[in-house]
C-alpha cells in the first residue's frame, strides 16, 4: 500500500506519483503489469482526470470509481480513516496537520504490524496474512 498526504489538496500529479510508488512497491521496477489490475478510487477530480486515467491504463491498471452518492461503496476507506483519527491522531500530543504528516509513516506501520483488528480476530493485518498464508501452505 502507498499513500500521499498533504495539507494543500491532492493533485492529479500526486495521484500519478502515488500510482508509480504503489506499483513499484508491489511489482518492482517493471514498465507494465503482466495482467490488468483494477485501481479503485472515489470520484475526485484528481482521480478522474484524463491524464491520470490514461497514465493508469499505460501502467496496466484499469481505472474504476465508486458509484456516485453511494457512501457504503467507500466504507472500507472511511472505516480506515475513522480508525486512524480515533486511535492515532486524536491521542497525539500534537494533532496539527504538520505533526500528523510527520507521524503518518510510523502510525501506518503500527496499524499494519501491531494494531489488533476486531474483524481479523484481534490480530494485526500482518499477523492475519502470515497466519492465513501458513494455513494455506500447510493445507497443500
Amino acid at each position: 500500500m502507498s499513500y500521499v498526504a498533504t495539507t494543500a489538496g491532492i493533485t492529479g500529479e500526486d495521484v500519478r506519483d502515488l500510482m508509480v510508488a504503489a506499483f513499484e512497491h508491489r511489482f518492482g521496477p517493471v514498465n507494465q503489469l503482466p495482467s490488468l489490475i483494477e485501481w479503485l478510487t472515489d470520484n475526485g477530480s484528481c482521480y478522474v482526470a484524463r491524464d491520470t486515467r490514461r497514465f493508469a491504463r499505460d501502467l496496466g491498471l484499469v481505472p474504476r470509481t465508486t458509484p456516485l452518492e453511494s457512501p457504503q461503496s467507500n466504507g472500507m476507506a472511511e472505516a480506515f480513516v475513522r480508525t486512524l483519527k480515533r486511535d492515532y491522531v486524536r491521542v497525539s500530543a500534537l494533532p496539527d496537520a504538520e505533526s500528523v504528516l510527520r507521524q503518518l509513516p510510523v502510525w501506518l506501520a503500527h496499524y499494519n504490524n501491531l494494531h489488533p483488528h476486531r474483524a481479523l480476530g484481534y490480530r494485526s493485518p500482518r499477523e492475519f496474512i502470515a497466519r492465513s498464508t501458513q494455513e494455506t501452505l500447510s493445507g497443500l
